[in-house]
């Protein structure tokens, strides 16, 4: 048996899980981890709110602990959340000694990694490099690797690369219409979400049967970041995302793609760099265009009331989630089954219900009843829908604990 430190670090969070697993056999199905941590940074004003549940012993009822400190040194805080693995009511294991590997989500590998690597100090360097690319998560990424190597320093590290599920896209899908030089220097498309796409593509095979070896797929990681991925035959073929998270569909803060022209215009209208970064990547999306919220349900909340903006907000998130769903079926000549996975994708039967109705002339229809039941999962196509359509919780965290210790056995 060997036990598995997941660290899943983002811009506004930090979330952390343990389990136990037996090498031999690694279900693609995730186990119950043994202890899950959560920090939400700044929820509560100036409070980082850390959160914890753990079950020291499958016949007891999980234990949970929730507490707040100021916001300030990020790293005391992340520690102060790893030492209820082995202290306190949480405690699951006697020591930081027994941790066997700790895996890493990382956002960025750039074009160098295309799989799970094992951390040194030129794996570092490269993520510190590639924080240029996104520098609101390889730094903090980063962090959590430093903070381990400080604690455990012979402990095996694994990066896991959020862009790595996309590294085989052919050219046409990687390259910017630029000159091409500009490509050499970095300036592609990257695709992200890669962890959560190739985790529900992977499932999805399993459901359907696994027998089809050209499988074609769309999957949708709709969250407050929101990515489609085109996946055949198991590979990624095209994605939504491109050089950052910013493009492609429309999200809860996030503009999606939009004519470049508009950003020189605003440069000349005085717009700095950062006003730019702000206007793009926080105030735009669900918020900017609703005026309400980057949250869904508060949107559809208000369009109840009678809101004519939030309306026009959830109009466009559609009308853009369809439009770019059809914009990937030339890659994949067709389409066999349509995969809705995070937050929105696994919970808001209202889009599922306005995406599939938008796209009914592919022969794709829903079974209502199938689709309004919670928790939905599976298969939630109708019997005569020429494409499946199906419902998988996404889970990248159990993906990162699978391939750490796959390259560690």
């Amino acid at each position: 048996m060997a036990t598995v430190l997941v660290l899943n670090a983002g811009s506004s969070s930090q979330k952390a899980c343990l389990y136990r697993l037996d090498r031999e056999h690694l279900p693609l199905l995730p186990p119950q981890p043994l202890w899950e941590g959560f920090i939400d940074w700044g929820h509560t004003g100036d409070l980082a709110e850390l959160k914890v549940t753990a079950t020291p012993d499958v016949d007891q009822a999980p234990v949970e602990f929730t507490h707040t400190v100021p916001l300030g040194d990020r790293p005391t805080i992340v520690k102060i959340l790893l030492e209820t693995l082995w202290q306190g009511e949480t405690a699951v294991i006697p020591d930081p000694a027994a941790i066997d590997v700790v895996g890493h989500r990382v956002v960025h590998g750039g074009d160098r990694y295309h799989q799970p690597t094992a951390i040194d100090a030129d794996v570092k360097g490269a993520i510190a490099q590639f924080a240029a690319f996104a520098p609101l998560h390889n730094p903090a990424n980063l962090e959590g690797i430093e903070i381990i190597e400080a604690w455990l320093p012979d402990c095996p590290q694994v990066a896991v690369f959020d862009t790595a599920f996309h590294r085989q896209l052919p050219a046409v899908a990687q390259t910017y219409a630029l000159p091409y030089h500009l490509y050499g220097e970095g300036i592609q498309r990257y695709g992200f979400h890669g962890i959560s796409h190739s985790y529900v593509s992977e499932r999805a095979r399993q459901l359907l049967g696994g027998s089809n070896q050209n499988l074609r797929l769309i999957t949708c990681h709709l969250g407050n970041g929101c990515s489609l991925a085109a996946v055949k035959g198991g590979t990624c073929i095209d994605t939504t995302m491109g050089f950052t998270p910013t493009a492609g569909l429309m999200m809860g803060t996030r503009c999606g793609d939009v004519d470049p022209g508009i950003l020189l215009y605003l440069l000349r209208q005085g717009y700095s760099e950062t006003q730019l970064d702000h206007l793009l990547n926080r105030q735009s999306g669900l918020l900017g265009v609703s005026g309400v919220s980057s949250d869904l349900r508060q949107v559809l909340a208000a369009i109840a009331q009678g809101n004519p903006q939030a309306q026009l907000a959830y109009d466009l998130y559609i009308y853009r989630l369809r439009s770019m769903i059809a914009s990937l079926l030339p890659a994949l000549g067709g389409l066999d089954a349509l995969v809705f996975t995070a937050g929105v994708g696994e919970n808001a039967a209202t889009v599922r219900v306005d995406v599939c109705t938008g796209l009914s002339f592919l022969g794709l229809q829903l079974d209502m009843d199938r689709n309004q039941k919670r928790p939905v999962k599976g298969d939630i196509g109708s019997r005569e829908s020429q494409v499946r359509v199906l419902v998988i919780r996404t889970q990248e965290d159990w993906a990162i604990a699978r391939a750490s210790l796959g390259i560690n056995a």
